[in-house]
């Protein structure tokens, strides 16, 4: 891969891209011929024999040198129909660069005048849209010189943590056979996209919440993951199930041992992961007035079929909205009714609503006294928004209580 702005320099930047090779195949894939012209039920007839079998082989044998390039597609070894030749293939091109994978590069550059450079300082930095990093610079310890049609070689690698635009940007600075000191820059872009997407769906059964994550691939390479990891937030805890069957004692513990990567097949590959969350109970939690919907966050690490590396990790994952009523009178006081209005301060239709009830009755509640209560919620608005105009209002007495205090979320399109 190489760049512009190199025309009137003696110095030029070429850069490729270091990865894992890939097996080079060939095509068309070979074919045993009696499996075209005799068929997979030869050896069902009974008046056939391996000595008619063999007949027919003599005459191939025979007639191969005479008709060796319209045999060119024939199996000469029973691994020639997996289509590989054992041959590893360096990449041709950049190629597609994925969020979660190590860009790692192999920069040289080249003086292809006829006249030695001095003084030569080299410097490679990685720009995105919200900032710049520098991957290698050797303006501290200068190169003396690169003869002519000499080069400087050296290895950058960077984490890819942002989607989008990419620009690595070399740089040159040195002095040519007229003592001028020039600037070369040289600028290489590349898009990184999405390796996977992940949809997760939350659900609350009595004492526990299911978490689904639904994991998609957009490579056109297969995903081994070797963790799909759920790390909740304090107080929860998370235990991953699996629809494993019965399994023997040895069994689990070669399991335990050598655990096998879950394999996310390319082009659109699916796969699901369900885990069950719980709480402490209620005597082992504070008790105070609050709002929480965050559950945790999912942490990806997997390899491609030759063991290219790429991690990721996920937003928060919100789950339904947990808010805690506490009394702070003396008093018992009840029943309280809690509702949603459906309109913001303003008067507009609100990006939150409720999925269900607009209203909830909630019993009596004793003197110090707290309970909790979910609300399942749908947003109808992307990005940050805030849950908001909760209000409590005692049936009893006709009294409304302040509002619950607003809680922000961040609204993921999948």
């Amino acid at each position: 891969m190489s760049g512009g702005q190199a025309g009137s320099h003696s110095l030029a930047f070429r850069v490729m891209r270091l990865c894992r090779p890939s097996f080079q195949i060939d095509h068309p894939l070979r074919c045993d011929p009696f499996d075209l012209m005799l068929g997979e039920d030869f050896f069902d007839d009974d008046l056939q024999s391996p000595t008619s079998l063999s007949s027919l082989l003599a005459e191939d044998d025979q007639s191969k040198e005479q008709e060796s390039y319209w045999r060119r597609f024939e199996l000469e070894s029973p691994l020639d129909a997996m289509g590989l030749s054992g041959l590893l293939v360096l990449p041709q091109a950049f190629g597609a660069i994925y969020l979660g994978e190590t860009f790692c590069s192999y920069v040289s550059v080249g003086n292809h005048s006829n006249y030695e450079v001095r003084d030569v300082v080299i410097k490679a930095e990685m720009q995105t849209e919200r900032q710049r990093l520098v991957l290698s610079d050797t303006s501290k310890s200068p190169i003396e010189s690169i003869r002519a049609g000499g080069r400087y070689d050296f290895i950058i690698e960077h984490d890819i943590k942002e989607l989008g635009a990419h620009t690595l940007v070399c740089m040159a600075v040195y002095t040519d056979a007229d003592g001028e000191r020039k600037n070369l820059p040289q600028f290489f872009k590349f898009v990184v996209a999405n390796p996977l997407s992940v949809r997760t769906k939350v659900r609350s059964v009595k004492e526990s919440t299911f978490l689904e994550a639904c994991i998609e691939n957009h490579t056109k390479s297969h995903l081994y993951m070797d963790q799909v990891q759920f790390e909740p937030v304090q107080p929860w805890t998370a235990t991953a199930l699996t629809a494993d069957g019965v399994k023997s004692e040895v069994d689990s513990q070669i399991r335990d041992i050598f655990k096998a990567p879950d394999l996310i097949r390319a082009n659109g590959g699916i796969r699901n992961y369900l885990y069950q969350l719980k709480q402490p109970s209620a005597e082992s939690r504070l008790v105070e007035v609050e709002g929480s919907n965050s559950l945790g966050k999912l942490q990806l690490t997997w390899r491609t079929n030759l063991g290219e590396p790429g991690r990721l990790q996920t937003q928060q994952i919100l789950g339904n909205v947990q808010a805690r009523l506490r009394n702070h009178t003396e008093k018992r006081t009840g029943p309280l009714e809690i509702s949603l209005s459906q309109d913001d301060e303003h008067g507009g239709k609100r990006a939150i609503v409720v999925h269900g009830l607009w209203t909830l009755v909630v019993p009596q509640l004793e003197a110090f006294g707290s309970t909790e209560f979910d609300l399942s919620l749908i947003a109808t608005s992307l990005g940050v928004q805030k849950i908001s105009g909760i209000v409590v209002y005692d049936l009893r007495e006709k009294k409304l209580y302040d509002s619950l205090g607003s809680v922000e979320v961040f609204v993921n399109p999948e």
